[in-house]
């Protein structure tokens, strides 16, 4: 049965000035109650819902039809297969009409109830209304690298916001317009945006503590490092080069310095133990850097081949 709603506004063919993306990955257990909670928020103002289901293995896709049945302002995208968040982003961001576009996880780790504010916050002038989770709910091994990789944006990007990790954001339309052939292939879609000039203000937003374990492991969070190196760092290549070298000469004179201090004193050179320590540490930082210029490598072939971002199954 199609799930019944009260007080819908019809589209009757007329673009909405907001529309409201949320990316779903198998979020079956909260898409129905998310909707609920973004219709009561907003009342009777017109908006329109964009669901992009990236590739879920659970009955989120029914969820979203039943929506749809009962409300035209539901609308859905579905990939054949798990593409990531950002090209599910890209997705629900190229179809949506409004003049004002408001970003959102599923998961309901981000507060429907905060929606207006963030709509004041654009409607007052801003370009984006920047979601910041003033009281985070998550464990240090996730907070910690991603204050790091918000540092590392602030840096690079000269942009003074405190959490680019936050996908509860809203834009203004002209803002966001010329940065949208890129969003999918960036992984910070908030960070493409301000790089551009936008200007932007901070709203404090609820964060509700995520049920189950979070899907960025620490591969994963180092991966997003070096995608925020390669995208947002001019020449990191030259930079860790100089970097490097710098380094690695400062640790050849002190270890020679000890070396000679040790001979002196004790008339034997621990040659072995000194060459291993130096041998690891370089090895490490070309690591680094190897892993880096795999990141660049790896632009250059998605846009030699020309591969699609994602792969749509049905569209509502």
């Amino acid at each position: 049965m199609p799930l019944q709603t009260a007080d819908v506004l019809p589209l009757q063919g007329a673009a909405p000035d907001l529309s409201i993306v949320v990316t779903l990955y198998d979020e079956e257990s909260t898409v129905e109650e998310l909707y609920r909670r973004v219709v009561e928020a907003l009342g009777a103002r017109p908006f329109e819902l964009v669901f992009v289901d990236d590739g879920s293995s659970d009955g989120t896709w029914a969820a979203v039809e039943r929506l749809h049945e009962g409300d035209e302002r539901v609308r859905g995208v579905r990939f054949k297969r798990n593409a990531g968040q950002h090209p599910a982003m890209h997705a629900g961001l190229s179809r949506a009409r409004g003049d004002i576009l408001v970003t959102m996880d599923g998961d309901l780790q981000n507060q429907p109830e905060d929606i207006p504010r963030l709509i004041a916050a654009v409607e007052s002038g801003a370009d984006v209304a920047s979601g910041r989770r003033a009281a985070r709910h998550d464990s240090w091994g996730r907070t910690v690298p991603s204050r790091l990789i918000n540092g590392m944006l602030r840096r690079f990007t000269g942009v003074a916001i405190s959490d680019f990790g936050c996908a509860f954001n809203a834009y203004r339309r002209s803002a966001l317009e010329p940065m949208l052939p890129a969003i999918g292939k960036q992984k910070f879609t908030k960070a493409l945006v301000l790089s551009g000039g936008a200007s932007v203000v901070e709203v404090d937003v609820g964060h509700a503590a995520r049920t189950g374990s979070s899907r960025y492991s620490p591969l994963r969070l180092t991966r997003l490092a070096l995608h925020v190196l390669a995208g947002f760092w001019p020449q990191p290549i030259q930079w860790i080069g100089v970097a490097l070298g710098i380094l690695c000469t400062m640790l050849a004179a002190t270890l020679g310095a000890y070396g000679v201090w040790y001979w002196i004193d004790r008339s034997d050179f621990p040659g072995p133990l000194l060459g291993g320590v130096a041998v690891l540490f370089v090895l490490g930082i070309q690591g680094f850097i190897l892993a880096l210029v795999g990141e660049y490598l790896g632009r250059i072939q998605r846009e030699v081949e020309g591969r699609p971002l994602y792969t749509i199954d049905r569209e509502l």
